[in-house]
């Protein structure tokens, strides 16, 4: 059976397919006050009021677009002139007035988000195994960590083979030793001295930890009150608990421990709270493409709301079994019992207003939009945890955590605000439980960023920048008005410095980092720790409080910078400093007069071409949404959807701009098809595209992101990957059947 011959249920006039049908009626819905019935008659109410809206919006950004391309084409001059484009964005509507000063006025929301500066991980949410561990990354060992990540100097290791090494297993916990001392120092000595913790009290209603020195002295920490409580006897604790900068850290000892066994105070490893908070994916980081894959990605969804996910996987030939972890229990210095989470706080990410689906349809045929279908069921599920039908609660105060991605401006934000209130009333929730992330990834939401605020006032708990999308968003908007500098030009180019800090700006004006989040970008080096531990402070040194990050070890790493930055006085620092200009955002980011060399433009193709076939062929040959591939120079990047957007604008750009022709792309995509088969070569069921690219369905979905890139959507990958992954499907499927 192919992915279009799913049969479909009929529920009033809806076509809902039978997977997701009986995914809603048997597990979804049962312990919750929401029958099957009510369900799917109120989300056909919401799609008669809210469908034709949706529409509208994408056809005035269609609208809007075709005014750009055609003032572009006739206005090459003021094209390149901020002012000009502010006035000529202005007179047809992509650019509103402002508004006077707001601070938005959110309540109920959990404090890893509204209080503490952290990293953020993101994840698809269709791996359990990706999922779980994302979940479980709110901790992660020190130790580990930086061994792994060789932040020290690691010369003069010796030469252990692939075991492992002591040398550099004593500089990590020099290096451990010395980070204790920076943020939690002693009145006396220093951490690498201390031979004994041990907790004694301070007056009747507190306790105290002290240090026993090996010189004999005993030591105290300089700040008291960053001891927060133990486990185990008070004389002898198997672990202290430590909280600096609004941050847990945990020290845990085991005299008879591989590590415990020769340290001189017996720690056995550093714990690190790390990502305080995750982002569970729906969107760019997943390949669902129809009804099948959604429902099992909202499965994932709902067991995570139930705290029942698990997984099993293979591992150096044992079989594992992952849960997610519970809360974490210790005394507290008042002597009574506290508990502290032990797991990362879960976002969700939609789709955006653009992806239609046929996994639900109207009774006539009609596509759906994904988004609606998302609002509905998610929230279905995250009422579990609402509901307290979970042993491992995500929200304490009753909130589900919305990121909706890809909206256009304040007028797309109030739509999807006015749909979410409906989707509560359709529930039984109380107004405003759906709060709202508004990713600052697309050129008009971010000139009118304020507004888009404003929109959302009373629900949005999350702001972000992203250089890939916007950058993608940024080159298609200028399609028509020249060619575009090189990629790592753009990193350093006027208007994408003026929108990391104009993101910052207006987040703080508006108070969004008072009870929310004031986002930064993904490190895309999951390799290159080393240089993100070096890197990745710059996000907090500009007013971020959260960055996201690719791994659980990555999250310790930056979770060290939120040690060494105060962020919450960096941002009270930066309320009185001068916004960011808008004519700076406005400055395009085009060669003008400056001309590239043949090396400069052969260099920029086959780096963007490589890219895009090395992430695209897993993606439509194997469902598989977020991947870590070889670049051209062979160093691993995580990827997703927003990689292809920017690099497959930037070649159609150059197409269009005549920097380069059809026929030299097309060359430089035969040329690297070769390289990235090359790359894959021995991955069991990877399929080559040379020499037969024509059947190839990976090589031509990348061949068509470029060369229909001009014509694609907001330059939008999306529709083009969904069709050929789903010729994919099917091309597997009868082949099988």
């Amino acid at each position: 059976m192919t992915v279009t011959d799913e049969p479909y249920v009929s529920i009033g006039e809806l076509q809902v397919r039978e997977c997701l049908y009986d995914f809603v009626a048997k597990e979804a819905a049962p312990q919750t006050v929401v029958s099957p019935e009510k369900f799917w008659n109120s989300f056909e109410d919401i799609l008669l009021d809210f469908a034709p809206k949706n529409r509208r919006l994408l056809e005035f950004r269609d609208e809007l677009q075709s005014k750009i391309d055609s003032w572009h084409s006739s206005n090459r001059e003021d094209g390149l002139n901020p002012e000009k484009i502010q006035e000529f964005l202005s007179s047809i509507g992509y650019l509103v007035p402002e508004g006077p000063a707001f601070t938005v006025d959110v309540k109920n929301v959990d404090p890893e988000i509204a209080n503490t500066n952290a990293p953020q991980l993101v994840v698809p949410v269709d791996n359990a195994r990706y999922a779980i561990n994302a979940v479980n990354a709110r901790w992660g060992s020190l130790y580990d960590a930086l061994y792994s990540s060789g932040i020290f100097d690691s010369s003069g290791e010796s030469d252990s083979g692939t075991g492992y090494d002591p040398v550099r297993g004593a500089k990590v916990i020099a290096w451990a030793k010395n980070f204790l001392d920076s943020i939690i120092p002693l009145d006396r000595g220093s951490h690498t001295a201390a031979i004994k913790y041990y907790i004694g009290h301070a007056n009747d209603s507190k306790m105290e930890l002290s240090i026993a020195l090996k010189d004999g002295s005993i030591a105290k920490l300089v700040h008291s009150e960053l001891f927060a409580g133990f486990q185990g006897p008070m004389d002898d604790p198997v672990e202290i608990l430590i909280r600096h900068n609004g941050l847990y850290i945990r020290l845990q000892f085991d005299r008879s421990g591989a590590v415990g066994k020769s340290d001189l105070a017996g720690i056995e490893d550093i714990s690190m709270e790390a990502a305080v908070t995750t982002i569970q994916d729906f969107e760019d980081a997943v390949a669902a493409v129809d009804a099948e894959d959604k429902t099992r990605a909202y499965r994932n969804w709902l067991n995570l709301m139930k705290g029942t996910l698990s997984t099993k996987f293979k591992k150096n030939d044992t079989i594992v079994q992952r849960t997610m972890n519970p809360d974490i229990e210790f005394i507290g210095t008042n002597g009574k019992p506290i508990s502290i989470a032990g797991r990362s706080m879960m976002f969700v990410r939609h789709t955006g207003i653009h992806m239609y689906t046929d996994a639900v349809t109207t009774a006539t045929g009609e596509q759906i939009p994904e988004g609606f279908l998302d609002a509905m069921i998610i929230t279905l599920c995250a009422m579990h945890d609402l509901n307290g039908n979970s042993a491992l609660s995500n929200s304490r105060t009753g909130s589900i955590y919305v990121v909706k991605p890809k909206l256009h401006g304040p007028e797309e934000v109030a739509v999807t605000v006015e749909m979410f209130g409906r989707v509560e009333d359709a529930l039984g929730l109380d107004r405003n439980t759906l709060k709202i992330g508004i990713m600052d990834e697309e050129r008009r939401t971010t000139v009118n960023l304020k507004e888009c605020i404003r929109a959302a006032s009373n629900r949005v708990v999350f702001i972000n920048t992203g250089f890939l999308d916007r950058t993608g968003d940024e080159i298609h908007t200028l399609m028509k008005s020249g060619p575009v500098i090189r990629k790592e030009e753009i990193k350093k180019a006027t208007w994408l410095t003026a929108y990391e800090d104009w993101n910052v700006d207006v987040g703080i004006a508006t108070g969004v980092h008072e009870t929310g989040q004031i986002g930064k970008g993904m490190w895309t080096m999951p390799d290159l720790l080393n240089a993100m531990y070096e890197n990745k402070i710059g996000h907090l040194n500009a007013g971020a409080n959260t960055a996201w990050v690719p791994s659980p070890t990555s999250a310790v790493i930056h979770a060290l910078h939120y040690h060494k930055v105060d962020v919450d006085d960096l941002q009270r620092s930066l309320e009185s400093k001068p916004r960011a200009r808008l004519k700076d955002i406005l400055t395009p980011p085009l060669l003008g007069n400056s001309k590239l060399t043949d090396e400069e433009i052969e260099n920029e193709l086959r780096n963007n071409i490589q890219g895009i076939l090395g992430y695209v062929v897993p993606w439509v040959e194997n469902g598989i949404g977020c991947s870590k591939i070889a670049d051209i120079n062979n160093v691993y990047l995580m990827e997703d959807r927003a990689t292809l957007r920017i690099s497959s604008q930037h070649v159609a750009n150059w197409i269009h701009q005549g920097i380069t022709t059809e026929e030299h792309v097309e060359k430089v995509f035969r040329e690297m098809a070769v390289v990235v088969d090359r790359q894959n070569a021995g991955k069991p069921g990877y399929k080559n595209m040379a020499p037969d690219f024509h059947s190839s369905v990976a090589f031509q979905a990348a061949h068509d992101l470029v060369f229909r890139g001009c014509e694609s959507e907001n330059g939008y990958t999306e529709s083009i990957l969904t069709a050929r992954r789903r010729e994919a499907k099917n091309k597997y499927q009868e082949a099988n059947s």
